[in-house]
């Protein structure tokens, strides 16, 4: 080691020797470097300011009025807003729902809107009105005008109002598609009645979903600050288009966190367009039950990826029904283009318009397949969504912490089971890998890694050749729907 400092230090003497000694610093050899860093900040903060300018205009608060009765909870805003936005909010906006004695009173909220056309139409969420009695809109110059609802899509949380008014700024839109994540953006809005506040941040992630806000979701995630009242207002990139409408925040506090979302602007101007031509929306429909897969569900089924969606149930006479689609086949393209999960599935299939045609690549047995379906129009009832709980569960006592019964005619006509088959969920061990995995009491296993399970023995058959670090894919009935659950063997 001594040698090596020694030749690097002879080398550094041999520097100086024929280099000769080092100039002397100077101010002007700093000024440089700081006249080039000056004028990159300046022009990102002009690129900030030119955004901020171009966007605001089409920006505006909404002030929603209901009539409530006070002290019996009717009115409130959704469950699920409230755990995004917090109990402080709703408490300054709403009111304490544990107050008022039975009295009808005034609850009032704010939210945001982006200008969409210059004779009045406004693209919101549809939480932000949703229930309204009255609204109210405030534009950039402080003028008020009452606000009438053109439609709603609470599935997607997107909502467009109308106010009677000409000549206003309109927002220009890009492209959501394009956006990439790391990418600038500006979020605008009126967070706590405070107008027109521009924040900035970048895109985080793209195609979130399973966020719990809407049925359909696609959201940009983004780490610009957004807090309550920003809802249904501007994300921009930094050439002043809108990308994105505000939507939801995660946070404990009702304050922003960095983890906000926004809906794809690309999806919430098709829901806009068919909101204004028709008043709804319309919706493609194939009638099966979709789920994510997860790495144990792969494992199990023997899957080289998590991509894709498993088909969890199949609705008799549906569409997919009609074109042979099957319980346990994954969806792996829509269209020949690859598709991620369910909610990418879901979301496709929901584009397109009843008597249209989609094409299904599947995988079914580790063997590709493609079908055909003619779309049907989905149901208002929402009986195409996936089911609820999405988690595994297992075989013996000893292995897998449940155990299971078989299903007497009287059990299966207490649960409503009539003429199935299965191994009927008895009891689950707490702490247990079923137990971990949701398994409950009245569940009926019918598949193990899609082998048939007719009873209990067979159950306790599969399970015993079950060894720790195998996954398992179960098929689960409860209630009326199946569900494919996914469980590693400890």
């Amino acid at each position: 080691m001594k040698k090596i400092l020694t030749t690097i230090g002879g080398l550094a003497l041999a520097a100086l020797v024929f280099l000769g000694p080092a100039r002397p610093f100077s101010a002007a050899s700093q000024a440089a470097p700081d006249v080039q860093a000056r004028a990159a900040l300046n022009a990102m903060s002009q690129a900030f300011e030119s955004a901020a300018a171009k966007v605001s205009p089409s920006v505006v608060s909404i002030f929603a009025e209901q009539v409530v009765q006070a002290g019996g909870g009717q009115g409130m805003p959704d469950e699920s807003l409230r755990d995004f936005f917090g109990d402080q909010f709703f408490r300054r906006f709403f009111g304490d729902p544990g107050q008022g004695g039975g009295q009808r009173r005034t609850v009032r909220g704010l939210g945001s809107g982006v200008i969409v056309s210059r004779d009045g139409l406004i693209l919101t969420n549809n939480h932000v009105v949703d229930k309204a009695d009255r609204l109210s809109v405030v534009i950039n110059d402080k003028k008020s005008y009452p606000a009438q609802v053109v439609g709603t899509d609470p599935q997607t949380d997107v909502a467009v109002i109308r106010i009677d008014a000409k000549d206003l700024p309109v927002a220009e839109f890009g492209d959501s598609d394009d956006v990439k994540v790391g990418e600038w953006v500006l979020a605008v809005g009126n967070p706590f009645q405070l107008m027109h506040s521009v924040t900035a941040g970048i895109i985080s992630a793209k195609g979130r979903s399973s966020v719990g806000l809407a049925d359909y979701e696609d959201f940009i995630q983004t780490d610009a600050s957004i807090n309550p009242g920003n809802s249904g207002g501007a994300l921009a990139d930094l050439d002043g288009r809108i990308i994105g409408i505000n939507t939801a925040i995660t946070s404990p506090s009702g304050g922003s966190i960095g983890i906000g979302f926004a809906i794809p602007i690309n999806m919430a101007r098709k829901v806009m367009d068919a909101l204004v031509a028709k008043g709804q929306v319309v919706r493609g429909y194939v009638g099966v039950s979709l789920q994510p897969i997860d790495e144990n569900m792969a494992q199990a089924l023997k899957l080289k990826t998590t991509d894709g969606a498993i088909v969890a149930d199949v609705v008799a006479d549906g569409p997919a029904d009609k074109a042979g689609i099957k319980r346990g086949d994954v969806v792996v393209t829509v269209d020949g283009a690859p598709v991620r999960d369910s909610a990418q599935v879901r979301n496709l299939v929901a584009e397109g318009q009843p008597g249209k045609t989609v094409t299904l690549g599947l995988l079914r047995d580790g063997a590709r397949l493609e079908r055909t379906i003619t779309l049907g129009e989905r149901p208002r009832e929402r009986n195409d969504q996936a089911p609820q709980s999405e988690r595994p569960d297992a075989a013996s006592q000893q292995k897998l912490g449940l155990a299971v019964q078989d299903l007497t005619p009287v059990i299966a006509q207490q649960l409503g089971l009539k003429s199935e088959t299965g191994a009927l969920v008895a009891d689950v061990v707490p702490g247990s890998p079923a137990d971990d995995a949701g398994l409950e009491r009245g569940d009926l296993i019918q598949e193990v890694n899609r082998i048939p399970v007719r009873s209990a023995r067979d159950f306790e058959r599969l399970a015993r050749g079950l060894k720790p670090g195998d996954a398992i894919a179960l098929l689960v009935r409860r209630g009326q729907g199946t569900a494919f659950l996914s469980l590693k063997i400890r």
